[in-house]
Order: C-alpha cells, then structure tokens, then sequence
C-alpha cells in the first residue's frame, strides 16, 4: 500500500498495522493497580509474546477512565497471525482473570492509510 504524503517517514510506516486495545477503568479505585499492571506485566509480555515492533499506552486527558494501548507490526499478516496465536489467547485469558469485572474492553486492528506532513 501507498501511504499518501511524500517523505522518507510516510514510505517506511506504509505497511504498517495498528492493533488498539481501548479499556474503560470506571471505578476510579483501580486506576492505579491497573496503570501499573498494565505498565510492568501485560505491555512487555504482549510486545515479547506477539512480537509487536512497538507499543503505546495512553491515558485519556478528555475522559480519565479510558486507558489505550497501541502495538505497532510490520503488516496487517504479522497482525493476523498474532491475533490467531496462543499467545494472544494467554494475554487475553490472563486479563479477563486479572479483572474479572469493572474493565469493559474493545478492540480495533487499523491500517495507516495516511501521514500528513507538519507545515
């Protein structure tokens, strides 16, 4: 795929796909057990396991009970194929024991289609 835009950057990440988990931590209590959690266990097993080049978390500034994390792979097939793994369903099993309530999840697989330049 072509991303549109002209530079170096946009050729490099044309192929590139975006898995977005997005969790909402209502009761305001478990932010923080869950912040951490996520930061020194599920992140750095999730890229190890699925082999993500990279991965994001952020917490939102406009609702504070959405947390997002974001794994970069090399195509949407490297990301296919470590949504099919047993990897994957050890990560999820692993969360769903984690927080059994309280977290409702979604999940998104994205492919970049555009990189707009800074003016």
């Amino acid at each position: 795929m072509t991303v549109q835009g002209t530079g170096a950057l946009e050729q490099q990440m044309a192929d590139k796909a975006f898995f977005v988990v997005r969790a909402t931590v209502a009761d305001a209590s478990l932010r923080a057990r869950f912040d951490h959690w996520y930061s020194t266990d599920h992140l750095p097993w999730a890229v190890r396991a699925l082999k993500a080049e990279k991965a994001w978390r952020l917490w939102s500034d406009s609702d504070p009970s959405v947390h997002v994390a974001v794994y970069r792979f090399a195509d949407k097939g490297r990301l296919e194929a470590a949504l099919q793994s047993e990897d994957f369903k050890a990560l999820v099993a692993d969360f769903d024991r984690s927080w059994p309530s309280g977290i409702a999840r979604t999940r998104e697989l994205l492919t970049l289609v555009e990189a707009a330049p800074a003016s």
